[in-house]
């Protein structure tokens, strides 16, 4: 997939960078000539261009405001976030199988790190929005998040997590479009892609399954570069197709 022929913004912020998608993206984006790339997260990066921070962290959402606002003056300001954190198991907890599995400490670790660190960076992101400069944000989701789509159970807080991001998406989409109309919010089901997250559930997946990150991350930015108003609040298939809440 060739991305040289994308209208491809002077400036990018990826945040949860770390992430195997995150990286990929970035790496696709300085490719495609992102000229200024800015990154957000937990791990290393560069001094200048990346804010070291806890995002499920209420104090995050001052510590990213700062450093965009100073961006700002340098006059670097993001045009397109990616917001790539997620969470789907950890050393302890894997996927629910049934409702007896399901335990408080590890949903709302899911709900931390699958909704409101979305919406901590939002908030901070909201204050560099103006009237002359238009944003868009994509968050990565999932399809089983789809309450339409399920048809199996299981995974609960998975689900319920996504589900949650998948409205804050809508709700986002409303608010940024009412700031500036060309304000575009999605959140995108990039399909099982290389990563930590997927390993353990790679059995049984049909040919050409996982998805490499590159690919992934091509899709991600395609999607973000030809995004239409009527995409706009959705959840999109890594095709840019609309999947069902």
């Amino acid at each position: 997939m060739n991305l040289k022929n994308l209208a491809v913004p002077e400036c990018c912020l990826v945040i949860g960078a770390g992430s195997a998608i995150g990286q990929a993206i970035l790496e696709q984006l300085s490719g495609a000539g992102c000229r200024h790339l800015l990154t957000a997260g937990r791990g290393e990066g560069e001094v200048s261009d990346h804010c070291r921070l806890n995002l499920t962290s209420s104090d995050s959402v001052a510590v990213l405001s700062t450093f965009l606002k100073q961006k700002r003056m340098e006059g670097i300001v993001p045009s397109w976030c990616f917001h790539c954190s997620g969470i789907l198991h950890d050393g302890e907890y894997f996927p629910e199988k049934g409702l007896s599995s399901i335990k408080g400490e590890w949903l709302m670790k899911s709900m931390e790190v699958n909704v409101l660190s979305h919406v901590h960076a939002a908030q901070a992101v909201s204050s560099v929005i103006s009237p002359t400069h238009p944003i868009r944000w994509a968050s990565l989701s999932a399809m089983v998040g789809s309450i339409a789509d399920n048809r199996v159970g299981g995974w609960h807080s998975y689900r319920m997590s996504k589900a949650a991001l998948n409205m804050f998406i809508r709700g986002l989409d409303i608010e940024w479009r009412r700031k500036h109309r060309e304000n575009r919010v999605v959140a995108i089901h990039p399909g099982a892609t290389e990563s930590e997250l997927s390993r353990p559930f790679r059995q049984g997946l049909p040919p050409g399954r996982p998805f490499s990150a590159e690919l992934t991350a091509q899709r991600m930015i395609q999607i973000m570069a030809n995004l239409q108003e009527e995409q706009s609040g959705h959840l999109l298939h890594w095709d840019g197709s609309p999947l069902p809440f």
